[in-house]
């Protein structure tokens, strides 16, 4: 899947469409339900997708603000996406952890 380009308004991956303008997620064609925070920690994702980015940097991105020392935000709200995810598209994975370097949006269907 290749990263959307500036001025992209949509990206599709598998039952996933971002529809960045409408600040809408639909999986499998239904509305995902995302509070503003995680439709930012999504597209903030999405929009570095298949590269590794660190928490400091998402934070930054989300919150526009340097990452206060031991603040766990971006680590409950990617958590709280991925759930949502898993639970509305169960057999595709979607973000990645990468232990001690940050988390990678990468969409493949999941291994069973």
């Amino acid at each position: 899947m290749a990263s959307p380009k500036q001025g992209d308004s949509v990206l599709r991956a598998g039952p996933l469409e971002v529809r960045f303008e409408e600040k809408t997620v639909l999986a499998d064609d239904r509305p995902l339900m995302l509070t503003v925070r995680e439709f930012q920690i999504l597209t903030a994702l999405v929009a570095r997708a298949e590269r590794i980015v660190s928490r400091e940097d998402l934070y930054g991105a989300v919150w526009k603000q340097k990452m206060r020392e031991h603040d766990r935000s971006v680590d409950v709200y990617v958590s709280k996406v991925r759930t949502k995810l898993e639970d509305a598209l169960p057999h595709w994975s979607y973000i990645q952890t990468h232990i001690g370097f940050g988390y990678c949006f990468s969409p493949r269907p999941a291994a069973d």
